[in-house]
């Protein structure tokens, strides 16, 4: 792709955040680029939603985030519902979805501007309420405290209607997870749990975590839920500390909607999306969460390695009573010609000769 406006998402208590930000902007002025620094936290001044804050900076089609994947959350957030590509460079500890160093951030840019880079795209997820989600008085102050402006809860989607009993459209764009959350300490979340439209089971837990592929190795993982390819499309059900029997993960498929209800007995329950509080439900309200029409679109500058990701960042280490057997090859990959009932498959390049 031909880079023709980058948005610039900055995590601005990082200096090497800052000093990587003063990098794009000279490369963008060396190439005739414009470019415009977005979802900046400002003292004073409130949080927008995705679509404003890509409007304000002139639709770019490009967002470079720099920070860690919370950074990269953000402007996922602002890519995703306007069909922009998103580039991650890395600040952060864990990493899973930024893509290159901060000192490499300038050759990353003149591959993807000299279309050397390809589009890898990823499930979202988006929402439906029973009503607007709004935020207790006061929850704000506690939301900023040590920290930026809090996002102002979603918004009711202006392209869609509301039909009879199928609630209100949000604008909401989840690239891990939409997480529902008992609110006080003594008293449980309580809630129905429908996949695709029937009753799976009412659970009593601290939470419940409704994950994309890509948000499988993140809070729905820490709470023992799989791991799953971001290739594929799914959505991954996984309740947190249930008070009963069944409390594992379900993956349901992409079709296939997850309901959550708040039954009469359950205390206040908080809706997270991606980490960020955005409102409180009170009992009798629901929330339907289902695959979105539109995708992230991840730039990557090489071959997608995510289970070599996934053993160096989580630090995987091989059984003990393996260690007789020796250090395993890195790649299960012969170096000869594929054969044609394997040249379907997804497969590492072959080695190298050199």
């Amino acid at each position: 792709m031909s880079v023709e406006r980058i948005g610039l998402v900055v995590h601005q208590g990082r200096p090497a955040a800052v000093e990587a930000a003063h990098a794009v902007h000279a490369w963008c002025h060396a190439h005739g680029v414009p470019c415009k620094e977005i979802d900046v936290w400002k003292e004073h001044e409130p949080r927008h939603g995705g679509q404003e804050e890509s409007f304000a900076a002139g639709s770019p089609d490009l967002v470079v985030t720099l920070g860690g994947d919370g950074t990269f959350l953000r402007g996922a957030r602002i890519a995703a519902t306007n069909d922009a590509a998103v580039l991650g460079v890395d600040l952060g500890r864990v990493g899973f979805l930024t893509e290159v160093p901060a000192e490499e951030v300038t050759q990353a840019l003149d591959k993807v501007h000299e279309g050397r880079a390809t589009i890898e795209e990823r499930m979202t997820l988006t929402m439906r309420s029973s009503r607007a989600l709004t935020l207790p008085p006061g929850m704000e102050a506690l939301l900023r405290y040590g920290r930026g402006p809090a996002l102002p809860p979603p918004p009711v989607r202006p392209d869609t209607t509301e039909e009879e009993g199928w609630g209100m459209a949000l604008d909401v764009t989840a690239v891990n997870d939409v997480v529902l959350e008992k609110l006080a300490r003594d008293r449980q979340a309580s809630l129905g749990v429908y996949i695709g439209g029937r009753l799976l089971a009412a659970y009593s837990a601290d939470a419940v975590i409704v994950a994309t592929p890509t948000g499988s190795t993140a809070y729905s993982f820490a709470a023992g839920g799989p791991v799953l390819s971001p290739q594929m499309d799914a959505v991954v059900f996984t309740p947190v500390a249930a008070h009963m029997t069944f409390n594992r993960t379900v993956v349901a498929a992409a079709h296939e909607p997850v309901g959550l209800r708040v039954l009469p007995r359950s205390g206040e329950v908080a809706v997270s999306i991606d980490g960020q509080l955005r409102g409180v439900l009170e009992p009798g309200d629901w929330v339907g969460v289902y695959g979105a029409r539109y995708r992230l679109r991840l730039v990557r500058l090489g071959p997608t390695d995510f289970y070599s990701r996934l053993r160096e960042r989580f630090r995987l280490t091989d059984a003990p009573a393996a260690a007789a057997d020796g250090e395993p090859a890195p790649l299960f990959r012969p170096d000869g010609p594929v054969p044609s009932d394997l040249a379907h498959l997804s497969l590492p390049p072959a080695p190298s000769r050199g």
